[in-house]
């Protein structure tokens, strides 16, 4: 299982990786050109990137795609895109759908490519979209290699002129690196146990911790709410009780008043049937 996350004091303490074996630069069709093809059509997974020359301002202009790289397990190609361009079959194996390429973020990788040649990118594989299916939230290159390789991989050269007139050794083997370490990493993920990441565990720490402290405040303003109501509650109980006791005596007042009317009603007719006889006894006299 692998860990979530890797801070940069637990990258700096591994041990640097790098790629080892044959790289060649290549900027021109001819015999190199057809050998570093007929390699990469022999492989069923190659490593892929592109690197392009940094703009370091707004005045500057964003330079196009400069460097693809594309990576075998003991040979890594640098073709040098502003001079040779995207060959024909450059795009064919970027269109095969029997040769997997690997890579980081590689959809604006493709893009800048297309502006070349167009293509029909297929089996690509991105590992910052297939990184959570293994509890991975990471995503860069430089953290995911700690993480699954358990390598620190050298980013210095990354901002460098990459349309420099001749690539030096650090370039090259950093542009190198960069696409074999995307290969070595997917080879691993494919022998490994997949462990996804819930939702929350794929947001950002910042953020996580966020919604945790919404969440918190929610959870503590209805506990609040509720212990407001049961205060409420039974404040008004002695209420309910004084106005149900108001009800029984006012019943009790009714039902008096009542029987006060009917013997009172009953006491006059009693006279009247009196007066009436005493009146009767009178005539008859």
């Amino acid at each position: 299982m692998y860990k979530i996350s890797i801070s940069p004091e637990e990258i700096e303490s591994l041990d640097l990786g790098c790629f080892t074996g044959e790289i060649q630069v290549i900027d021109k069709e001819g015999e190199a050109f057809s050998k570093a093809i007929a390699y990469l059509r022999r492989q069923k997974i190659i490593g892929f990137d592109t690197e392009s020359r940094p703009s370091f301002g707004p005045s500057q202009p964003r330079y196009g795609v400069s460097l693809l790289q594309l990576s075998g397990p003991e040979k890594a190609f640098l073709f040098r895109i502003k001079s040779l361009g995207m060959h024909k079959k450059l795009c064919s194996i970027l269109s095969s759908e029997r040769i997997i390429k690997v890579g980081a973020a590689v959809n604006d990788d493709v893009r800048g490519l297309e502006r070349y040649n167009n293509f029909e990118a297929k089996s690509f594989v991105d590992l910052q979209k297939i990184g959570w299916q293994y509890g991975i939230r990471d995503k860069s290159v430089k953290k995911m290699s700690a993480i699954i390789l358990g390598i620190r991989i050298s980013k210095t050269q990354q901002l460098s002129n990459w349309e420099a007139d001749r690539l030096s050794e650090a370039q090259q083997r950093y542009a190198a690196t960069d696409a074999w370490v995307c290969r070595e990493m997917y080879l691993k993920l494919m022998k490994s146990e997949k462990h996804p990441l819930t939702p929350e565990e794929q947001m950002p720490p910042a953020q996580l911790q966020q919604m945790l402290l919404k969440k918190q405040q929610a959870e503590e303003k209805a506990k609040a709410d509720a212990s407001g109501t049961a205060s409420e509650s039974t404040s008004t109980q002695p209420k309910s009780k004084k106005n149900e006791q108001k009800a029984k005596r006012k019943r009790l007042y009714n039902k008096r008043r009542r029987e006060r009317k009917r013997k009172q009603n009953k006491e006059r007719k009693l006279a009247q049937q009196n007066n009436n006889n005493g009146k009767g006894n009178t005539e008859e006299r």
